[in-house]
């Protein structure tokens, strides 16, 4: 055996073990010994699978509820208002688009109403269009190009480009409206488009909204290796939203979605690099200036603390837990049937290996509260 073998053995094996074996025994040890209050986390019998997360605040579902009946009755005024109230908050105004999509797949017969009403509301136009993007994509499924049934795929490709001319023409009633804009961008990656038709929309976007949590997200589904970019393209993309990510926005949370679609690959091993460590902790500091309620919040503080184990950082990881609270019904502990198992499994491995002590003082819990 060779000297620089034998150099390259000293340093790889003792990361192998790091990696693969001690955070076995700490999943261990806290199926055996691990008690969760100990570490200032909810104990294992209070854990709601149901949620990834606590349910929004009563006013906020009674306010959706209502918009969503009266949609059901033909009342589109409602409507038409409870998006306009949104204002400028363009991540805000397409969640609500959204809430309205949801039920105009139902029935639309009050959105077509609404448009013969208001022919030049930008807001009715791009509902319209996003609903012929998704009743599209409901064609086709889920599945990757191969598993989809030919006839479907043929459907599904000659909806689009009727789609995205609705929403060229929604975003002339409104040039400062991002939304349009999103609609195309969610339906560029199913029309096809190379990478110079892409961009122009892209800078479309960003023009008038640069930090569009949706927009983003529907980018990087884009840029990733299944559609028309690479791993390195998308990861690249993720990191440049955690660096522009504004005070108080969860951006950042899109290089976890990228990190996710990684681990969907059959053999995804997190690379613990300290360019990996360093987007982790970035992260979490920009989650610290986001607003306890943002809905978006919750699912990405699962998928930081998942990452945070992987990469070993152990310490900041049990702080996620911490901020959790007894929420554990989120994609990361479903994967493998039992999420309450998975999830206390991962909060012991945190506990251990982070070298905390355990303490005597009352719990309180971060999104638990």
């Amino acid at each position: 055996m060779t000297l620089s073998l034998v150099v390259l053995l000293g340093v790889l094996l003792p990361v192998l073990y790091r990696v693969l074996i001690t955070p076995g025994r700490a999943a261990d040890w806290a199926g055996r010994h691990f008690v969760a209050s100990a570490y200032g986390l909810p104990p294992r019998e209070v854990l709601d699978s149901r949620r990834p997360g606590p349910p929004p605040p009563g006013h906020r579902t009674e306010e959706r509820q209502s918009v969503a009946e009266a949609a059901r009755e033909g009342d589109w005024r409602s409507a038409e208002r409870y998006v306009a109230a949104a204002g400028e908050d363009w991540d805000e105004r397409w969640a609500r688009l959204e809430l309205l999509q949801q039920v105009a797949q139902e029935d639309d017969a009050w959105l077509d109403a609404w448009r013969t009403a208001e022919p030049g509301n930008c807001d009715a136009a791009t509902l319209h269009a996003s609903l012929m993007v998704h009743r599209a994509w409901e064609i086709r499924g889920g599945g990757y190009a191969h598993e989809v049934w030919p006839a479907d795929m043929r459907h599904f490709r000659a909806m689009l480009p009727a789609a995205i001319k609705q929403a060229r023409q929604a975003a002339l009633l409104d040039p400062a409206n991002p939304g349009p804009w999103v609609v195309m961008i969610t339906a560029a990656r199913g029309a096809q488009y190379s990478h110079d038709e892409f961009e122009p929309l892209w800078e479309e976007l960003v023009a008038r909204a640069p930090h569009h949590y949706e927009g983003h997200w529907q980018a990087l589904q884009y840029w990733c290796a299944k559609w028309f970019g690479s791993d390195r393209e998308m990861l690249r993309f993720a990191r440049q939203a955690v660096h522009k990510a504004p005070p108080g926005s969860p951006l950042a949370g899109i290089y976890l979605h990228a990190l996710n679609e990684l681990s969907d690959g059959p053999s995804f091993v997190l690379s613990v690099t300290p360019m990996t460590r360093s987007m982790l902790k970035r992260v979490a500091a920009s989650f610290d200036g986001v607003a306890p309620d943002d809905e978006r919040l919750p699912v990405l503080r699962h998928l930081l603390a998942h990452y945070m184990l992987r990469a070993m950082l152990y310490g900041p990881a049990l702080e996620q837990f911490r901020l959790i609270g007894p929420w554990c019904g989120a994609q990361p502990w479903r994967r493998n049937g039992n999420p309450v198992l998975a999830f206390e499994a991962a909060r012991g491995t945190a506990a251990k290996l982070s070298r905390a002590r355990p303490t005597t003082t009352p719990p309180v819990y971060g999104m638990g509260r």
